[in-house]
């Protein structure tokens, strides 16, 4: 009974792996994860640099002090400081990261799908006017075949 029981959950535990919607999930996050890296350089080699033309070149270094006097780093600072360069420069990483991701891949499948669903509605449309054709065609041929039978019974 516990193997029956076993082997159902195990199924079970396949069918939702096997769904098509969770293995894209998780080739997104592993290709996110991978993207991230390469977001964060640029940030560290690019913006960093240009922002570093203006003041320092570490983001996280921009702070104010919103308590008392600030001095002091990690756990034996004072006073309460805001760390708004390290929001800055997570808020550009997200920005750079959207962008890309939605030039790169949203919008060129968007355009993609649509195309396909295109392609799709005109071979419909197609075929329902072949149908359309054949039945007209049909008809025709009954009418003619009526019409022939009723001239074969006034001779008769």
């Amino acid at each position: 009974m516990s193997e029956k029981k076993q082997i159902s959950v195990w199924e079970g535990f396949k069918a939702f792996l096997m769904r098509g919607n969770v293995v894209d999930l998780a080739v997104a996050v592993v290709i996110g994860a991978a993207f991230t890296n390469i977001v964060n350089s640029v940030v560290k080699g690019i913006i960093n640099p240009v922002v570093g033309a203006f003041g320092t070149k570490n983001l996280d270094s921009y702070n104010s002090c919103l308590k008392g006097p600030c001095t002091g780093t990690g756990d034996h600072a004072t006073g309460i400081r805001i760390l708004w360069g390290s929001v800055l420069g997570a808020t550009l990483t997200f920005l750079i990261t959207a962008t890309v991701v939605y030039f790169l891949m949203v919008l060129p499948m968007a355009r993609y799908l649509s195309r396909q669903e295109a392609r799709r509605k005109a071979r419909e449309g197609s075929h329902e006017v072949i149908e359309v054709t054949e039945l007209e065609v049909l008809k025709e041929i009954r009418d003619a075949l009526l019409a022939q039978r009723g001239s074969g019974h006034g001779r008769g």
